[in-house]
Parts: structure tokens; sequence; C-alpha cells
């Protein structure tokens, strides 16, 4: 079982943030650089943040 540490607000901002940079492949600069808002997306999709397991974060709610 995964240990969820990305939750609520965080993991809202994280979508769009992602769902942002991704559109700016398509619309604005059109630069590849957009394709870094994968990252805040999938981490946001996912709950997970690889970054938050090794320093020690967590903003899901405990159960």
């Amino acid at each position: 079982m995964l240990n969820f540490n990305v939750g609520g607000i965080d993991r809202v901002l994280r979508i769009v943030l992602g769902l942002v940079l991704i559109a700016m492949v398509f619309v604005g600069p059109k630069t590849g650089w957009g394709w870094i808002g994968l990252v805040p997306l999938l981490t946001g999709l996912f709950r997970v943040c690889p970054l938050y397991s090794l320093i020690g974060v967590n903003t899901c709610p405990r159960r």
C-alpha cells in the first residue's frame, strides 16, 4: 500500500498548476517547458510526492 503524503489544498494546487503548465505547450509561448507540468499533475493525481517522502513532509490528514 502506498503512503499518501499529498492532500487537500496541496493536491488541488498541484493538479491546477500541472494543467496550466501543460496548456502552455499548446497556447501561449508554445515551448517544451510546459511538459514539466506533468510532475505536479501526476503527484497531485496519485497523492504521492517522492520529494516529500525524502524530506519527511506530509500534507495528508492523519487517519
